[in-house]
């Protein structure tokens, strides 16, 4: 069953003003590792998730147009408070093995345009590998937002969206499988690398909502092969 992947990031005695900066920082290194340079989308939340967003705007699609990070932060946070939160959705290019559909999907699985860059025809009826984008979001946090969420969910979340492409543990374990979900992990690997030193982070944490490891499940299923 596909769970729900995160990636907490925490910083010493970070305060607000230097929030725009490992923002700008995280969301900077998704062109490095597979992902798109430009943000589609900023929201600013208040007070908590309940609540109606103060600001939101869309700059661009998937494969398209988008407004480069720093710009896009910038406008974002020109609305500082200690109880808002701050997400930017970006594109991240995976392998994902598609049956029988034209479009990924989001985190929170909203059927999104399909923008292919790749695609793996060597895989057997179950479906093919394709390398697509998928929409992840970026969050920042104040320090009063949803009760000091920042605590356990990092002042910078990153929501990954299913962790399918890592396990894909509906479909066989045959080569070109294990192929493509090697390439993704190491992928996810770097980036998570990649983010803690762009943005100087002294501590994050990859984490599942159901609260289950991401290498357990991973060694799991190379061990059954299925």
């Amino acid at each position: 069953m596909s769970d729900a992947l995160y990636l907490s990031l925490w910083y010493p005695n970070l305060r607000l003003a230097g929030l725009p900066e490992k923002l700008t920082s995280v969301l900077g290194e998704f062109a490095r590792h597979g992902g798109e340079p430009l943000v589609y989308s900023a929201t600013v939340w208040p007070v908590s998730w309940h609540e109606t967003p103060v600001f939101q705007r869309v700059y661009g699609r998937m494969g398209g147009s988008g407004a480069d990070p720093k710009l896009a932060v910038e406008e974002a946070l020109e609305l500082l408070h200690e109880d808002y939160a701050y997400e930017f959705q970006i594109g991240w290019n995976l392998w994902e093995l598609e049956r029988g559909r034209k479009a990924t999907t989001d985190p929170d699985s909203t059927p999104i345009a399909s923008a292919i860059s790749a695609q793996d025809d060597s895989s057997d009826g179950a479906g093919r590998w394709v390398r697509a984008p998928r929409l992840v979001r970026v969050t920042g946090f104040g320090p009063l937002f949803d009760e000091g969420a920042y605590e356990q969910d990092g002042h910078i979340r990153i929501d990954f969206g299913g962790d399918a492409p890592f396990l894909e543990e509906d479909a066989e374990l045959d080569s070109t499988a294990a192929r493509h979900m090697e390439e993704n992990i190491r992928q996810l690997v770097e980036l998570t690398n990649g983010v803690e030193k762009a943005s100087g982070a002294t501590a994050r944490l990859l984490w599942s909502e159901l609260g289950e490891s991401l290498a357990q499940r991973l060694a799991a299923r190379l061990s059954h092969g299925n």
